[in-house]
């Protein structure tokens, strides 16, 4: 991933000072995924020991081995990886002994996946998220930052979101999302335990998995294009999302976790960059971005399938809270996300784009 200096936030590069005079002890769970490896990727180029947790569930090897390649040897020294499963209560004490930090990632995402099995998803982020919050609690973590999520505003039509108005939940997995917002809320009252909550917004980038009924948008439309595969929008292409590139949520998550302003602690906050963009224009930004490096996919049209179930149709966050309370200020739009993730997408499709030819 692009370095956080990339940021024109004052309060990034001080952060980037404070952690490389202060180095901790950070957990993250489901670091073998997605968002999670590019936390531990970031962690470790700033001088920082993680401890990677993950079950390999919806995780890969092979990010954590990219991660190995992205940085030094002296750096991947201070990486330790405990291959558990969150929904262990031992295993999740385990992990918390001696953390400064814990950035909970891991969970069983999607709103199809939850719709064909609620229980799985239940287990994965309710049982499993309170395992790690009581184990985050008793070993005396910090701070416990955690990936919330849009899903949350249900049914609310208002746009754009904020963070004090949520409607009612409109699938297993927003349900589960909210009470994880519950239970760290009931927890800071309770016990005086500190932590905040991260509701992302359709965070896309390089290693988020293509593969699978239960793929994220951008690389599997990205991949269907360099292998001439269908891309499919359901519904009429007017559903919008706000797209957030995955260097903007390691900047929320780092923020979050060692903000010292009393204010910025126990709350939820929207992690995207305030813009609305629909599926049929998220299709021609992929589109025009790989034109330019692959000028034969410039007369792709999509095709159209019915409206999928659970799906908010539109999405678009405030992210004012988060500027105020957190100096969170985003990298990069979609446009420019895309740009920088192309080159990643390229490379991991590669192999399937000749076999296809």
């Amino acid at each position: 991933m692009a370095s956080l200096s990339l940021s024109p936030s004052p309060a990034i590069a001080a952060l980037g000072r404070r952690l490389a005079e202060q180095p901790a002890r950070w957990l993250v769970t489901g670091s073998a995924g997605f968002i999670g490896s590019h936390l531990v990727e970031s962690l470790l180029g700033l001088g920082q020991t993680v401890v990677g947790l993950d079950n390999f569930a919806t995780g890969h090897r092979s990010n954590l081995d990219e991660v190995r390649s992205l940085v030094t040897p002296e750096q991947w020294l201070r990486h330790s990886f405990i291959e558990a499963d969150i929904r262990d209560p031992d295993a999740c004490r385990e992990a918390c002994r001696g953390i400064d930090f814990v950035l909970h990632q891991a969970a069983l995402g999607s709103v199809p996946r939850s719709l064909a099995n609620p229980l799985a998803t239940n287990a994965a982020n309710v049982d499993g998220f309170l395992n790690i919050l009581v184990a985050a609690r008793d070993a005396g973590v910090k701070r416990f930052v955690y990936a919330a999520s849009s899903s949350t505003y249900g049914d609310h039509e208002a746009l754009p979101k904020v963070e004090e108005r949520i409607g009612r939940p409109l699938s297993p997995y927003a349900v589960t999302k909210l009470v994880n917002e519950l239970y760290a809320e009931v927890f800071g009252r309770c016990y005086g335990f500190a932590s905040i909550g991260l509701r992302y917004f359709n965070v896309f980038g390089a290693r988020q998995d293509p593969e699978g009924a239960y793929a994220a948008v951008i690389p599997r439309w990205t991949r269907a294009m360099l292998t001439g595969g269908p891309v499919t929008i359901y519904g009429d292409g007017q559903t919008s999302r706000d797209f957030c590139f995955v260097d903007n949520a390691v900047q929320a998550n780092l923020l979050a976790a060692t903000t010292d302003d009393p204010a910025a602690v126990n709350q939820v906050y929207n992690v995207a960059v305030d813009d609305r963009t629909s599926l049929n224009q998220l299709f021609e930004v992929l589109r025009d971005a790989l034109t330019e490096l692959r000028p034969e996919v410039r007369h792709l049209r999509p095709i159209y399938g019915d409206f999928r179930p659970g799906d908010v149709r539109h999405s678009q966050a405030d992210i004012g809270k988060a500027r105020r309370l957190l100096g969170y200020f985003p990298s990069h739009r979609l446009a420019e996300g895309v740009r920088a993730a192309m080159p990643w997408y390229l490379s991991r499709f590669a192999v399937a784009e000749e076999v296809c030819r």
